[in-house]
């Protein structure tokens, strides 16, 4: 019988104490999950800013090491027809490349949008959902404490009730 009243306390209890905690930190956490998002954004965005300075780091020492490079980009950098007989050049839009470079490219260069946060916490922050969802969280909590909570021993204060009201014991005859 005590075993199942503690259970039915700790059940009772802790529901009770995590929705209110969750009702009274609603807020933060949709700002926690909003900056968690944020951050991953920004990371992805750091990680294609880093492979696109070693790709201009890897073009730079192809420069230096070919001077001959300047001169067959430089028509195609400034838009200059290059005039060489008996050659075909592909017409290509920053557009295309693009396209093919993400084609070509095993992770997409915009990073991901991640989840915003669990999918309850949205509905639960409005205001007469949280109302409803604080007094339930506080109504389980003094349930559990109420009829589920340890019960007291009566002390013996309870049982004694005043002095005027105890009798003496009787006394023993006295010896003569």
């Amino acid at each position: 019988m005590r075993i199942g009243r503690t259970i039915v306390f700790v059940v009772f209890f802790s529901i009770g104490a995590a929705v209110l905690t969750a009702t009274v930190l609603c807020d933060d956490l949709l700002e926690y999950f909003y900056y968690q998002n944020l951050l991953r954004q920004s990371e992805g965005h750091l990680r294609n800013l880093e492979s696109l300075n070693a790709d201009y780091d890897a073009i730079l020492g192809h420069f230096e090491g070919d001077p001959c490079q300047v001169a067959r980009l430089a028509p195609a950098t400034l838009g200059i027809e290059p005039n060489e007989p008996n050659t075909v050049y592909p017409h290509a839009t920053a557009d295309k490349l693009a396209a093919a470079r993400r084609a070509l490219s095993d992770e997409p260069n915009v990073p991901a949008r991640g989840e915003e946060g669990p999918k309850w916490l949205g509905p639960c922050c409005r205001w007469p959902r949280r109302h409803i969802l604080f007094f339930s969280g506080s109504a389980l909590v003094l349930i559990a404490f109420i009829f589920f909570g340890p019960t007291r021993k009566p002390s013996r204060s309870m049982t004694v009730t005043s002095k005027s009201e105890q009798t003496e014991p009787p006394k023993p005859p006295e010896a003569r």
